[in-house]
């Protein structure tokens, strides 16, 4: 009888100390669960729906003309040649001794006796399309990128103000435009970026007077050389055709706005005019070209041009998602790795990104050569092809 008198109180202890222990493990459980870091964000790369059998294009040259969101397209270029290791054809700096037209022996690495294999050329340069045959193959696929003259000129005031012997005389853009040519005199230092900026660049003469015939011969030769001119205005088209000519996927060609400024000076439609005017060359090239762009988006077909915009829209909102801390660009003093930040140069702020650093590390590898600076993607590429003590 004692022993079934004390069974209850047994058995009740036994419960409170079980439901007490089921109590714990969850109040831990949880804890744990809330302190433990964050899982990984981790990208998965988009290939291409296309029902294209096309080989892709590794062969490249691109002009990377000045102002003209050609840093964006340059940063394209060196992850899809880093990730398949093509052979970039680099400069011994940082560009290849502009502003003088190119030569192959300012390549890096270059031997005219064993001439070495490279895949892309693209760092910024003046064309000269004799010297570069001589080291890029004869199936390469030439690019370029060109810009209304007129926002053009407002972009180059700012940047390269101070290295412009015409835009220092002025004491504002809003003079400049009123009186250019108060205050440009040919050959002057610096004077290229001031007029006929993209005629400079394609290695023509910026200072030759404005001639209907002389114009019309030199654009159509630009025409016969390059497979394919794009258009900053219409950026995401741009890259819907190169990545069309290419054969690449939609991962390829997907990137984020680099070496943009914080803000830009808002011209009159009047103050346009008089800055085409001004850069007739320039506005020639860009009428042109620009009727040959739609001419290829219409081949293209619109409907599937649209859809292909879209689609390159998402990717890159859900690209910036994955990668970036803020949505929109930011100043160079708010960004705290070094090795993504934005050159300064100019009177104007270079915006660029903050990655996020709860990334799987193959993620945030891919997310961090998105937003990697030209300068600082030419020295990593270096390395990799000139290693130290090889």
């Amino acid at each position: 009888m004692r022993l079934l008198l004390c069974q209850p109180p047994i058995l009740l202890k036994g419960l409170i100390i079980l439901l007490a222990t089921v109590f714990i493990i969850q109040f831990l459980g949880s804890h744990l669960q809330e302190s433990s870091p964050q899982t990984f964000t981790v990208l998965h790369p988009l290939t291409s729906t296309s029902t294209q059998t096309c080989q892709p294009k590794s062969h490249i040259v691109f002009l990377k003309t000045h102002k003209t969101a050609g840093s964006s397209v340059l940063n394209m270029l060196n992850r899809y040649g880093d990730r398949n290791s093509l052979t970039f054809a680099l400069p011994q700096k940082y560009q290849f001794s502009y502003p003088s037209l190119f030569n192959a022996n300012m390549v890096k690495g270059y031997d005219e006796l064993n001439k070495p294999t490279y895949d892309i050329l693209c760092h910024h340069m003046r064309f000269n399309l004799p010297e570069i045959r001589k080291l890029m193959p004869s199936d390469s696929f030439y690019f370029t990128i060109l810009r209304d003259p007129a926002t053009l000129i407002e972009s180059s005031f700012s940047y390269y103000h101070s290295v412009s012997s015409a835009f220092k005389k002025a004491p504002n853009l809003t003079e400049f435009i009123a009186h250019p040519s108060y205050y440009y005199k040919p050959g002057d230092n610096g004077n290229h970026y001031a007029r006929n900026f993209q005629w400079f660049d394609l290695g023509l003469n910026s200072d030759t007077p404005f001639n209907v015939s002389l114009a019309r011969a030199e654009v159509r030769e630009i025409d016969r050389v390059f497979h394919l001119v794009l258009l900053s205005e219409y950026f995401d088209e741009s890259m819907v055709l190169l990545k069309e000519e290419l054969c690449w996927d939609l991962d390829d060609v997907v990137n984020f706005k680099l070496n943009s400024r914080e803000s830009s000076t808002p011209l009159e439609e009047r103050e346009k005019e008089m800055l085409r005017a001004w850069n007739g060359l320039d506005w020639y090239l860009y009428v042109y070209f620009n009727r040959t762009f739609w001419e290829k988006v219409e081949r293209f077909g619109r409907e599937r041009m649209d859809f292909e915009v879209r689609r390159l829209k998402e990717r890159r909102q859900q690209l910036a998602e994955i990668c970036l801390e803020d949505l929109d660009p930011v100043r160079a003093n708010e960004i705290k790795e070094n090795s993504i930040k934005p050159f300064q140069f100019g009177q104007e702020k270079i915006m660029g990104w903050v990655v996020k650093m709860d990334l799987e590390p193959n993620t945030r590898a891919w997310c961090i050569q998105m937003v990697t600076p030209e300068l600082r993607y030419k020295n990593i590429l270096d390395a990799k092809q000139f290693p130290v003590g090889v």
